[in-house]
Order: structure tokens, then C-alpha cells, then sequence
């Protein structure tokens, strides 16, 4: 229903009037809008702060591998006065890779793997990272790819050859900006050549960087370089991320089975999953969202204390004003309209720049800061439409005691 010209002019004198009042204090207006402003712009930059952790948090666990269990062998108990001790469980063999497959129907693929903290040499210049040898099925299930050159093949794997992919961060530490493929390196004593840069896959959730590392053939780094016969991982794919779970299952039994764990003895393995790893990120972010929830909260509620007191005191201030307006004419609603008016326009400029604040202080902070931030456009956006409406809700206190004033009464006022 179109509102009546009448109506539409009252609103518009109570606009520009209450736009007149506002400016004529700045002061008061701008302690009138600093809480809100604040807490607006302080709930921005939590929920991007929140929402750029658990996207990197995201992207570092897509780097991993998809859909991705890690079997890792169990540290080895130490046994007082045994001499040389191993660190860990030396029972996972490569066969029990293909066992999982074969059993577990929620199990896509899966491939052995070794590691360990090695001295890499080239060209006079050495560096300490880690080995990791596994299959050309680890490298898919890994999501390693090559930058530079070319990946190991089946080939390579069968003839133990001697060839390396070097990640980027142990390329710059070596060859300084210089690509190596086609050079040699050194892993202890042992020649290789390098034949590929593997993709930049930055750090896991722990912190850890993936880049930092030297690949190689599986049975070259059991045979050449370790000298060993067990295996230290295995790397599992599932066929879906909603059935890690059930595949941890699966994949317990099947080594508890094969390598004879009997009910309660210790098992020789320890299994990640990235669901628990997902699971327990996005805990945090959704205890960050509490957080923001409860810090927007508190800024709404001292906002809105700080509006209906700077109001409630102007009445005080401009008790002769509304006198003088109600006895030329203005209605109780005129005023009430007016102090509605003048409390939101108040919440609004306080939610427009804590939003507009907020979104300057994340943009700041990804482009100049150590953090990997998303700017919430949709918070900045609530902030600004809740500012209204609180402007509105508590603009209802003032204005009906604004417009229950007697205009004789007000006018005698001092």
C-alpha cells in the first residue's frame, strides 16, 4: 500500500531534521557510534581470520592426497639394558599394501612407503631433509606431480634405478635458482640423478614442509640406500572421504589379522585419518564462530547501551525543542519518528564503518600480514543490516519518552 503524501513529508522532515541534530554534536554522535564500530569491525576480522585458517587448514589436507589414511609404524618400546634398539616397529611389509586392497572393499588403492632424515650433497653444498620411497601409485595417492622434468615410472622402480624428484624448497637449498634436472646428488654416499622438481605443496597441518623432501623409487631406497626390509608406511586412498572411518575399520583388521596382534596386546601401528584431521579443524572454526558469535553479541548489547543513553540524555538537553515543535504543530508520532530516525541513522553509521573498518583491517592484514585471511563480505554485510535493526529496536525507549512530554511542560523547562 503506497503511503499517503502526508506521511511521506513527515518522514522526510523528520529525516533531514534528525540529519541536522546529528551533525550539529559530532561529538556525541561519535561516541554514539564508537561501540558499535568496534565490535563490528573486530567480529569481521575473527570470522576472516577463522574462515582463512580452515580453508588453509583445507587446501593443506587436499595437498596430502584426497579421501587419504596414513598407516604408520608404532614406536618400539624401549627395553632397559637391550643393546641397539629400533625406534619403531619394523612389521609392515609391502605386501600388506596389496592385502588392503584386496580386503577392503572401501580401499581404492594403497602404497607402501619409507622414510627418513637424510644429508643430501650437490655441488658443494649440502642440505639435511627427508627421504621418502615409495611407488608410482604412492606419487598419485600423494598428489605429487612434477613442476620440471618428469616423474619415476614402473621401469625406474624395477631396475632400482637411481633417480631422484627434488622438492622445491631442497632445489633452492642446492641449486639456488638453477634448475637440476639432468644434475646429481648425493644421499649419503650414494649417487642419484635428478630427473624431476615435484609440484609445490607447501605444509601438512602440522606445520611440516612437504616440499622439503627427496623422492625416490621404492626398492631403490630399500635396497641402495636403506638396507632394510620393512616398510614404514602405508598410504591408503578410499573411495570417498564419508568412509574413512569405516575403511580405518577395514584396514585395522586386516593388519591386526596379518600381523597376528592378538586381543590386547599393543598394535605395531598407528593409522591417521584426514576425517579426524577434518573433524578436529573444523571444530576450532566452529568454536571460532562461537567466539565471533559471542564478541558481536557483546558489541551489539554495549552499542545499544551507548545509543538509548546518549539518547535518553539529549532528551534531557532538548526538552524546549520538542516542546516548541509539539506546540507548533508536531504530533506525539512526529516525534517519536524523529528519535527512531536519529537512533538508527546512529546504529547504521556505527554498522557501516565497523564494516567498512572491519573489511580494511583484513584486507591489510592478507596483503601485508603472515596470514592467509577470506574476507567475509556476507559478515560485513549482516554487521551493517543488524546494526539497523537494533538501531530501530532500541530507538523505541527514547522515542516513547520523547513523545510522552506535555508540550507546556516542556516548553517551562530550563
Amino acid at each position: 500500500m503506497t503511503p499517503r503524501p502526508g506521511r511521506r513529508r513527515r518522514f522526510a522532515r523528520g529525516l533531514v531534521l534528525s540529519l541536522q541534530i546529528l551533525a550539529a554534536h559530532p561529538l556525541r554522535t561519535a561516541l554514539s557510534v564508537s561501540g558499535l564500530l568496534v565490535g563490528v569491525a573486530a567480529v569481521i576480522v575473527m570470522v576472516a581470520v577463522s574462515e582463512g585458517a580452515e580453508r588453509r587448514v583445507l587446501q593443506r589436507l587436499q595437498a596430502m592426497g584426497t579421501n587419504l589414511l596414513v598407516v604408520n609404524a608404532a614406536p618400539a618400546l624401549r627395553v632397559a639394558g637391550r643393546p641397539r634398539q629400533v625406534a619403531i616397529h619394523t612389521t609392515l611389509r609391502t605386501a600388506d599394501a596389496s592385502a588392503i586392497v584386496e580386503e577392503s572393499p572401501l580401499a581404492l588403492a594403497a602404497a607402501p612407503g619409507v622414510s627418513r632424515s637424510v644429508v643430501v650433497h650437490a655441488e658443494g653444498r649440502n642440505t639435511t631433509t627427508m627421504l621418502l620411497g615409495t611407488t608410482r601409485e604412492g606419487l598419485r595417492i600423494r598428489n605429487i606431480g612434477a613442476e620440471s622434468g618428469r616423474l619415476f615410472d614402473d621401469q625406474d622402480a624395477g631396475e632400482q634405478a637411481r633417480v631422484a624428484l627434488l622438492g622445491p624448497t631442497v632445489v633452492r637449498a642446492l641449486f639456488g635458482g638453477v634448475d637440476p634436472v639432468g644434475g646429481l646428488i648425493r644421499i649419503g654416499n650414494v649417487p642419484f640423478e635428478v630427473i624431476g622438481v615435484t609440484r609445490p605443496l607447501g605444509t601438512d597441518p602440522g606445520g611440516a614442509d612437504m616440499d622439503a623432501r627427496v623422492v625416490i623409487p621404492l626398492e631403490t631406497a630399500v635396497r641402495r640406500v636403506l638396507n632394510v626390509p620393512y616398510i614404514h608406511s602405508i598410504f591408503v586412498e578410499g573411495r570417498s572421504s564419508a568412509d574413512l572411518g569405516e575403511l580405518e575399520r577395514q584396514v585395522r583388521e586386516t593388519l591386526r589379522r596379518r600381523l597376528d596382534v592378538r586381543s590386547g596386546m599393543p598394535e605395531p601401528f598407528l593409522i591417521q585419518s584426514q576425517a579426524v584431521l577434518l573433524r578436529t579443524e573444523r571444530g576450532t572454526a566452529r568454536a571460532m564462530d562461537r567466539l565471533a558469535a559471542g564478541v558481536a553479541a557483546l558489541a551489539f548489547l554495549l552499542g545499544s547501551i551507548g545509543i538509548v543513553a546518549v539518547m535518553l540524555i539529549s532528551i534531557r538537553g532538548r526538552t524546549r525543542e520538542i516542546g516548541l515543535r509539539r506546540a507548533l504543530g508536531a504530533t506525539r508520532r512526529d516525534i517519536r519518528l524523529q528519535f527512531i530516525l536519529e537512533s538508527v541513522m546512529l546504529a547504521s553509521a556505527g554498522g557501516a564503518a565497523g564494516a567498512i573498518a572491519g573489511l580494511l583491517a583484513a584486507g591489510l592484514a592478507a596483503v601485508f600480514g603472515p596470514w592467509e585471511l577470506v574476507i567475509a563480505w556476507r559478515i560485513a554485510a549482516l554487521g551493517f543490516l543488524g546494526s539497523m535493526a537494533l538501531g530501530l529496536l532500541v530507538g523505541v525507549i527514547p522515542a516513547a519518552r520523547a513523545a510522552r512530554l506535555e508540550p507546556i511542560a516542556a516548553l517551562r523547562a530550563s
